[in-house]
């Protein structure tokens, strides 16, 4: 089975998951070494292809005859969203094709201008490809035409021109560097994406759309041209065995004309929550048995003064939440706020980042940098977890809904190893968390899945010298598996647990913000002193998925904050679709949620 692709689906849904979006597939590209302004260099030995492309790119070829390598994915968004971007993309665009007129008579032309691109987004295009004479885009060949590439490092001294004035990123399009299949992005037309009027505020409104035969069947049709050009399928078989907190799993099964899974990116703070909802409904209906992975998106942060917004975000996440739940393998917000409920919360802080959590810019970098090494397991090109998989570890006795954390970057410094670095956390976790459920100090982890990326492999172990007794047992491990696997068991005792260690950093070249500490090399380790040399191009970073008691409590929370509304107060949300019965329903389900989280149940129960 070496080699063989155990394709995903991709689906964003909303403008927040168009910027997330936007950052994750930049990064998969700056993986393949696609990105403009960059060098390649050899491939260095200890580091070989650990992640499989094709997991999430589709080859294909223009009408031309010119090899694509594009990703599998379906976005929605609203009108107004796209700003220069073509809806068609524009790596198929072919001027000399038109179709043929039968009109014989006298024709009068409307075209609607473009706008320009920006700055930004003209001298990434420039300096990777040009339009050529007959009208269609000739990008730079790559090597092989696909799957990884010699890596690939970026000028000693990145141009400003290719660093996107942050002022100047309104939409996620303004950034997305990356070439779009035609079949990719759905426009719906009946919604606006900026002014006061016609948007699309409720999750009523979102589910109702994917009830017109228009969008349903549009969807429809692009999940069956996806779907049906996958040959591969992980399925599963249950857990092989637990022993010691680590896990196995079953090797991959070749099924013919059926896709791994699905990974959705949704917001959940406006109607692409019910949107998201009945697109998952969907997929359980239509292809059962595959995996199903949603992210909720919240975007952050909100204030006191705008309260129809504030409970419509309440609402719309709670509904999406329960309903996405229930149709999905897994389920997992994320957000850098620090709570779900009415009452704002400060946000996530890194110690050696200084974002700025009111630009979507900036926020949707990070959680799709943790997004990026959480889906990890299903992206190996050796020893797989299927989707399926990773789902049944978390979600036993109930429990679908998960939370995320992860450390950006992760604190190593030159010279000092892996276990150095773990021990000097004691005792505390060693990730920041991405779910807004509140500080996880205090709750019980009852399932983890760990990832740690970018660490080389000198540091890994302790190198110690003839004779030399180690400081700890994590100082006396002969492998940085074993350090990371005795490490989470010492932290979190008797957890079921499956950890992965990759060699290869994850990429942060731009059109990345530019927002790391000084203290931050070219690699990003963290120095004693100030750093005035070149950008930060790659990160070391630990992303975790738990299924935690701490959502007892923040599920709770929710459901009581829902059942102190008076909903007749907003009636216009109930008006958008949603009944009054609906809304006891969703409280009910959330109470019901949280009791599986509840502290004291185990694995076993």
């Amino acid at each position: 089975m070496a080699g063989a692709a155990r394709e995903v689906l991709t689906l964003q849904l909303g403008h927040f998951a168009g910027f997330v979006g936007a950052h994750w597939w930049n990064q998969q590209d700056a993986a393949l070494g696609r990105l403009a302004g960059v060098k390649e260099l050899p491939v260095p030995k200890e580091l070989p292809g650990e992640l499989c492309p094709d997991v999430l790119y589709r080859a294909g070829q223009t009408l031309h005859g010119q090899e694509t390598y594009t990703p599998r994915l379906i976005l929605m968004d609203l009108k107004g969203s796209l700003n220069s971007l073509k809806q068609e993309g524009g790596l198929y665009q072919d001027k000399h094709l038109d179709a043929a007129i039968a009109w014989q008579g006298k024709l009068t032309t409307h075209k609607e201008e473009l706008q320009a691109k920006n700055p930004f987004l003209q001298n990434l295009l420039s300096a990777e490809g040009v339009m050529s004479s007959d009208g269609v885009w000739r990008v730079q060949a790559f090597p092989n035409g696909k799957g990884i590439p010699p890596l690939t490092k970026a000028f000693p001294h990145t141009p400003k021109s290719l660093i996107p004035p942050e002022g100047s990123i309104k939409v996620w399009s303004d950034f997305l560097h990356v070439q779009l299949h035609p079949r990719s992005i759905c426009i719906i037309q009946k919604y606006n994406h900026d002014g006061e009027a016609g948007r699309l505020e409720g999750f009523g409104q979102g589910e109702s759309l994917l009830r017109e035969p228009t969008y349903l069947e549009e969807l429809e049709d692009r999940l069956h041209f996806y779907v049906e050009e996958c040959d591969y399928l992980q399925v599963s078989e249950g857990l092989c065995g637990h022993k010691g907190g680590s896990v196995s799993f079953p090797s991959v099964i070749n099924l013919s004309s059926l896709s791994k899974g699905f990974q959705i990116l949704c917001d959940l703070h406006d109607g692409f929550s019910g949107l998201g909802a009945k697109a998952t409904e969907l997929l359980q209906d239509e292809y059962a048995g595959r995996g199903i992975l949603t992210w909720g998106l919240l975007p952050g942060p909100y204030t006191l003064g705008e309260p129809q917004k504030n409970f419509y975000r309440l609402f719309n996440t709670a509904l999406g939440l329960v309903n996405m739940a229930a149709h999905s393998s897994l389920v997992c917000p994320l957000s850098l706020g620090g709570g779900l409920g009415l009452r704002p919360e400060p946000p996530v802080t890194f110690p050696h980042l200084r974002y700025d959590v009111t630009l979507p810019y900036h926020s949707s970098a990070l959680l799709a940098t943790a997004l990026d090494t959480i889906t990890v397991p299903y992206r190996l090109c050796a020893s797989p977890i299927s989707m399926m998989h990773l789902a049944d570890m978390l979600s036993f006795s109930g429990r679908k809904v998960v939370i995320a954390g992860a450390s950006i970057p992760f604190p190593v410094a030159p010279g000092h190893s892996l276990p150095d670095t773990l021990a000097q956390f004691g005792g505390t976790i060693p990730w920041t968390p991405l779910s807004a459920c509140g500080e996880p100090s205090g709750t019980r982890c009852f399932a983890q899945s760990v990832v740690l990326r970018g660490v080389d492999k000198t540091q890994q172990t302790s190198q110690l010298s003839p004779g030399t007794s180690p400081s700890s047992p994590l100082h006396a491990c002969t492998s940085g598996e074993e350090v990371l696997a005795q490490y989470l068991q010492q932290l979190q005792p008797g957890v079921l647990s499956s950890s992965q260690l990759l060699l290869s950093p994850c990429r942060v070249v731009p059109p990345y913000p530019r927002f790391f500490s000084s203290r931050l090399n070219q690699q990003g380790l963290i120095l004693d002193g100030t750093h005035n040399g070149t950008a930060v191009e790659t990160i070391p970073v630990l992303a975790t998925l738990c299924s935690s008691s701490l959502l007892h409590r923040a599920l709770g929370r929710l459901a009581g904050e829902l059942a102190n509304l008076d909903l007749r107060r907003w009636a216009s949300f109930l008006a958008a679709g949603v009944e009054q019965d609906d809304m006891e329903e969703t409280i009910q389900e959330l109470h019901n949620l949280a009791q599986c989280y509840k502290d004291g149940d185990s694995f076993i129960n």
